[in-house]
């Protein structure tokens, strides 16, 4: 009998490890997690960036952010980021690329690369109503007041050639905004959309010059680390946005009375 009771001891250990080898082969098989594709952004930029209500990241830059995902497989986290630390951001891997409205420069390309462009727009002028400014020429006059956002294209541009006005700096694009609205500045330059955009809440204080200043357009990228092989992929995605609609979809969604505007004053839309 002590015989057998060993036996079957020795039957019932082999059958546990058996079971337990088992179960670590199951778990070995687990289908691995979704890699996560952290995208940096300010959401500050209505519509391409905001946040609705609720808090949640919403707009035309937030909704191709997953469309990108999507098409990666792989899981997308919208990182609230302020524009100044966007970069620094992306260059320490605290994010894996940007997808913020930000414009294709040769002097951020000495640090980050850039995606082919997926949008295109121009600078232009919110002027005070009773400023007189008619054109950009009418601001590069001593007196005049220029408000424009820390680090972007409008601030390089005022900087670099409107050397007899007063350049007013701000982090934030609704302080210059307010400069105008309360004749502090006479003009505040940015991108055509937000100048439309802002001069849409702001009629009865602000007058909107749309029409392009600049020789070439701006184009705006996906920003990635320099030498990251994800660019081929990013690139591949934005050809097929492109050409299967899905950027129109966005714009439909977010920017259907901009692009009648647009459309009416004859100025190339962004898409």
């Amino acid at each position: 009998m002590k015989n057998l009771l060993i036996v079957f001891s020795s039957i019932l250990v082999l059958f546990l490890v058996g079971c337990g080898e088992k179960k670590e082969d199951v778990k070995t098989q687990e289908e691995p997690q979704k890699k996560v594709l952290k995208v940096g952004m300010e959401l500050a930029y209505p519509p391409f960036e905001m946040s609705d209500k609720d808090g949640t990241p919403s707009g035309v830059s937030v909704d191709m952010a997953k469309a990108l995902g999507e098409y990666l497989g792989r899981d997308v986290v919208i990182e609230n980021i302020a524009w100044d630390g966007l970069i620094p951001s992306l260059k320490t891997g605290k994010i894996d690329i940007i997808i913020s409205s930000m414009t294709i420069t040769e002097e951020r390309k000495k640090s980050i690369a850039f995606s082919i462009p997926y949008a295109q727009s121009s600078l232009a002028i919110l002027a005070n109503k009773n400023s007189g400014i008619t054109s950009i020429d009418d601001l590069n006059v001593t007196g005049k007041k220029v408000a424009v956002k820390k680090g972007s294209t409008g601030h390089i541009y005022a900087k670099d050639n409107l050397p007899n006005a007063e350049v007013l700096v701000f982090d934030k694009e609704a302080a210059c905004v307010l400069e105008v609205v309360q004749g502090k500045a006479d003009g505040f330059i940015y991108d055509q959309l937000t100048i439309y955009k802002n001069y849409a809440k702001n009629m009865d204080t602000t007058v909107p010059l749309l029409q392009s200043f600049q020789k070439d357009f701006e184009y705006w990228g996906v920003a990635l680390r320099q030498n990251d092989p994800l660019i081929e992929e990013v690139n591949t995605f934005i050809k097929r946005a492109k050409d299967d609609g899905t950027f129109d979809t966005f714009a439909n969604k977010y920017l259907t009375d901009a692009k009648k505007t647009f459309d009416e004053l004859g100025i190339p839309f962004f898409f």
